[in-house]
């Protein structure tokens, strides 16, 4: 499943502006230094700057340069979007662009993620965005959801992993643990939109998994996906790979989620249903 064409025009390349009502850069500083759970002396030697310097910006008696931002935002591993609020917030003009993955100037990413797909294969890996929609899907993501009589409909026109996890009727109903996987991905999706309104609106129209299960025995060192297979239970562990570095918003907003198999028979059967999907494609 290729980087699907959203069918909407081409975007130009656009800059992340902040929401009405935002705080002053000394305070945005101090609540993601805070919610960094870094003391002002912590920042300032892990930025190279004197935690009085670090005061006075946090308080508004000095005005940070865009070098003093660039330094505390990456010491902070603050997202790109919120980097720029937070440069806007200065009076300065925002850094990083959000372009269309279909740009021509991001090739290089949608070639990269193709190539990452299809050497997954016969194990599903998808890409999804900030907001958890999946944007493509490799061969064996159609094999597993061929193989649990899922909609191939929503593989060709894409859909929210959140959704298809949480709401009654999709792919959550086919997880023998669906309880805790569920909880996990809402845990996950709640720290996410804490910085993402859309996300944040998603998560709110979204049914609440219920209150946390017992936390795995100390003999489990991960969570695994228990799927239920037509012939017996298919068990899969998550792993997930982003972009080093990025300077863009949307390449910081993509990520590839794996299901590796976690034992020879779910190997075997989902080798043997990307088989059979390639005998009934056309060509």
């Amino acid at each position: 499943m290729p980087v699907p064409d959203s069918g909407r025009a081409a975007m130009p390349c656009t800059l992340e502006v902040p929401r009405a009502g935002s705080l002053p850069v000394g305070a945005q500083l101090r609540q993601l230094r805070r919610q960094a759970r870094l003391s002002q002396l912590d920042l300032a030697l892990q930025a190279g700057i004197s935690q009085r310097h670090l005061s006075c910006v946090e308080t508004g008696r000095a005005q940070p340069s865009p070098a003093l931002l660039d330094a505390l935002l990456t010491t902070l591993d603050t997202p790109l979007p919120q980097r720029n609020r937070v440069f806007l917030a200065a009076g300065y003009a925002p850094r990083y662009a959000a372009l269309p993955l279909a740009d021509p100037g991001l090739a290089p990413v949608r070639a990269a993620l193709m190539h990452l797909l299809k050497a997954n294969n016969p194990a599903p890996a998808i890409v999804i965005d900030s907001g958890w929609q999946v944007l493509a899907a490799n061969q064996a993501t159609a094999a597993l959801f061929q193989l649990l009589g899922l909609s191939q409909h929503a593989m060709e026109q894409g859909f929210n992993l959140l959704t298809a996890l949480l709401e009654p009727g999709g792919f959550g109903d086919c997880l023998i643990n669906a309880e805790e996987v569920r909880q996990v991905a809402w845990q996950r999706a709640s720290r996410e939109a804490m910085g993402d309104p859309g996300l944040a609106a998603l998560l709110a129209g979204l049914p609440f998994p219920g209150e946390s299960p017992a936390t795995p025995s100390p003999a489990e060192p991960l969570l695994l996906t228990r799927v239920r297979g037509p012939g017996g239970e298919l068990r899969f562990l998550s792993t997930f790979t982003t972009f080093g570095m990025p300077q863009d918003i949307t390449v910081a907003s993509l990520r590839i989620e794996h299901l590796i198999p976690a034992d020879e028979p779910t190997w075997q059967a989902l080798t043997l249903a990307c088989e059979r999907l390639g005998e009934l494609e056309p060509g």
